[in-house]
C-alpha cells in the first residue's frame, strides 16, 4: 500500500469514497503496481474483494501483496478474498481433463459470442454473498471488483462492446446497488491511435471505459525517455458530477517504485475544466 498515493487520492483504509469506478490505465509502460496497491488498500479496508486474475497467476499476486505486508493466502481462507484465476480457468477449458472442475466464469472461451454473462454472474454472486450473520463468519465491509486486465479480454476473442456491457452491469451491481468500488486495467499498446473509426481495439474500449469512471489514473512513460531516478508519470483524473454538468481536475505526477511501495513526486502540472 502506496501512502503517498493514498494521500493524493485521499483515502485511507478507514475512510476512502464508495460507489467509485477507478479506471487505471498504461501506454509504453506497466501499470501493475497500482492493482497492487488498490489490492492490498481494499484488504485492509476489510472490503470483501472479488479479483479477476486474468494475466497472472495466484502465487505472482501473493507474492507482491506479502511485501507489501497482506496476506492472500490469510484473506482468501477467511473468504475475505475471492479469486478467479484466468490462466488456470482459461487452461481447463482449452485442455479438458476429467479431473479438471472450475467455475462456469470463462465459459466465453467456448463460444465468445455468448459474451460474459457468465463472467458477470461470478462476480454478482462473489460480492453479493459476505456471510454476515453466520455463526464464526467474519462480516466484511462494501465489496470491491478488482480486474487485471480488462483488455486480456480482447485477445482471448471477446467483443470490446461485450467488455464494456460487462462493465457497465458490474457497475450498476458492485457501485450503485452495493455502494462498492471497482479498480479496472486497460492496456493500451504503441503510441496513441487515431480515431480510425474502429470498435473493436483498446483505444476504443478505453475511451468507453473512461466514460463509466469517476477517476481515472493513466501511467506513461517520460517524454524525456528513460531515467534511472524517475520510472515515470501517472496523470489522475477525477470526474465529478453536478447540477451544472460534470467537472474534471486533472494532476500529473511522476514516479518511482520501490520494492515496498512507491514515491510520488508532483510537478506542478493541474487543471481544472468543466
Amino acid at each position: 500500500m502506496f501512502t503517498e498515493l493514498n494521500s493524493i487520492l485521499n483515502a485511507t483504509p478507514d475512510s476512502f469514497t464508495q460507489g467509485e469506478f477507478i479506471l487505471v490505465s498504461d501506454r509504453q509502460s506497466d501499470a501493475s503496481f497500482l492493482i497492487h496497491h488498490f489490492l492490498s488498500f481494499y484488504l485492509r479496508a476489510r472490503c470483501k474483494v472479488c479479483f479477476l486474475g486474468l494475466v497472472q497467476s495466484f502465487s505472482h499476486y501473493s507474492a507482491i501483496s506479502q511485501r507489501l505486508g497482506v496476506s492472500l493466502t490469510q484473506a482468501r481462507e477467511k473468504g475475505q478474498l475471492i479469486f478467479l484465476e484466468g490462466l488456470k480457468e482459461s487452461l481447463s477449458i482449452l485442455i479438458p481433463q476429467e479431473t479438471t472442475t472450475g467455475s462456469q466464469a470463462m465459459d466465453f472461451l467456448r463460444d465468445p459470442t455468448v459474451g460474459l454473462q457468465r463472467l458477470y454472474e461470478f462476480v454478482r454472486s462473489s460480492v453479493s454473498s459476505d456471510g454476515g450473520g453466520e455463526e464464526g463468519v467474519e462480516e466484511w465491509g462494501p465489496p470491491v471488483l478488482l480486474v487485471d486486465d480488462v483488455s486480456v479480454l480482447l485477445s482471448l476473442g471477446v467483443s470490446a462492446g461485450a467488455v464494456l456491457d460487462f462493465s457497465h452491469y458490474c457497475r450498476a451491481t458492485v457501485c450503485s446497488q452495493l455502494q462498492g468500488n471497482i479498480v479496472m486495467l486497460v492496456r493500451c499498446h504503441g503510441e496513441e491511435a487515431e480515431d480510425d473509426g474502429s470498435d473493436e481495439g483498446s483505444e476504443w474500449l478505453l475511451k468507453g471505459l473512461t466514460h463509466q469512471c469517476s477517476l481515472t489514473l493513466h501511467v506513461q512513460g517520460l517524454p524525456t525517455g528513460y531515467c534511472r531516478d524517475i520510472h515515470g508519470q501517472v496523470e489522475v483524473c477525477w470526474r465529478r458530477r453536478r447540477g451544472d454538468g460534470q467537472h474534471t481536475q486533472k494532476k500529473l505526477f511522476q514516479y518511482k517504485v520501490h520494492d515496498k511501495g512507491a514515491s510520488f513526486f508532483a510537478p506542478g502540472t493541474s487543471s481544472a475544466v468543466l
